[in-house]
């Protein structure tokens, strides 16, 4: 019996092996990345206000506007004209802030790996190329070529189809937008991270402690513990600096609160796991927050 191959897999795998895009791919995303710099404007756009990815809840917009739109135009009738235009232009003016936050999601994912890289940027251009026909749809309707739209719309909804499937793949088989914490299993009971005299004050460190990354800070004489592992894109923390009582990634510059582990500067949306410590018989231990 051969082995079952998922629908998609070859074209996944394929596009995985696109060494050709990989040079304009990372020219777009460091020219995003620069765009978006400004803290305001990268934690806007990244969800850092909102404490969720902002392009997962915009992608509804114009998917399901476009959606909506071609029913009308093949089973609405006559009637529905107008509504199937007017669906069209929501959709258009959806795509912006869509696109929007998808590039930026996307390139804080360098360095990635290269099937992120090539697959995302394949993921926009069929996105793009979607909406692309879906302008020219409403263009040819308002020109009175209303066959014609509907045609480029039902093109465009299979666009949109196909980037919305690699979307998918990016985001639960490459993790993409994920909180990278999220299957870490923190120690329940007091659990020995460090030697107390191992660690000065102004310093932390990255330990070990039951199979996860911990690292333990010591300011202003007190000991905290956050998860090393920044939720945001993995980096580690303790390759970071300490800015007052906040720890800063080296990889995107997301800034967490010691104490707690809120973000104070994103672009990640997510806090970081914050562990109790405290100094037992020369050591410093750790918990999970009970």
């Amino acid at each position: 019996m051969s082995p079952r191959t998922p629908i998609g897999h070859d074209l996944v795998e394929q596009l995985s092996a696109l060494e050709m895009v990989d040079a304009p791919a990372k020219a777009i995303a460091k020219f995003v990345r620069s765009t978006k710099a400004p803290a305001k404007v990268n934690e806007a756009l990244s969800g850092t206000w909102l404490g969720h990815p902002v392009h997962p809840l915009l992608i509804v917009v114009p998917m399901g506007s476009w959606i909506s739109a071609v029913l009308l135009d093949w089973a609405g009738g006559k009637d529905s004209e107008t509504a199937a235009d007017l669906l069209l232009g929501a959709g258009l003016a959806g795509a912006l802030p869509t696109v929007a936050t998808g590039y930026a999601d996307w390139a804080d994912t360098e360095p990635a790996s290269d099937s992120v890289r090539r697959i995302g940027i394949v993921h926009a251009t069929f996105n793009g190329a979607a909406a692309a026909m879906f302008g020219a749809s409403l263009a040819a309707r308002l020109g009175g070529a209303r066959g014609k739209g509907k045609l480029l719309a039902l093109l465009g909804l299979g666009a949109v189809s196909v980037g919305g499937y690699l979307g998918g793949h990016l985001t639960y088989a490459e993790g993409v937008g994920v909180d990278t914490t999220t299957f870490e299993e923190l120690p329940e009971d007091w659990t020995q991270a460090l030697a107390d005299a191992a660690l000065g004050e102004g310093e932390m460190k990255a330990v070990e402690v039951d199979g996860v990354a911990i690292l333990i800070a010591r300011r202003g004489g007190r000991v905290y513990a956050l998860s090393n592992t920044c939720v945001h894109r993995k980096g580690s923390l303790a390759d970071g600096e300490l800015l007052g009582d906040c720890v800063k990634c080296p990889l995107h510059g997301s800034v967490f609160q010691l104490s707690d582990g809120s973000v104070e500067q994103g672009p990640a949306a997510y806090p970081q796991p914050a562990l109790e410590t405290r100094v037992r018989e020369g050591s410093i231990e750790v918990r999970a927050p009970q």
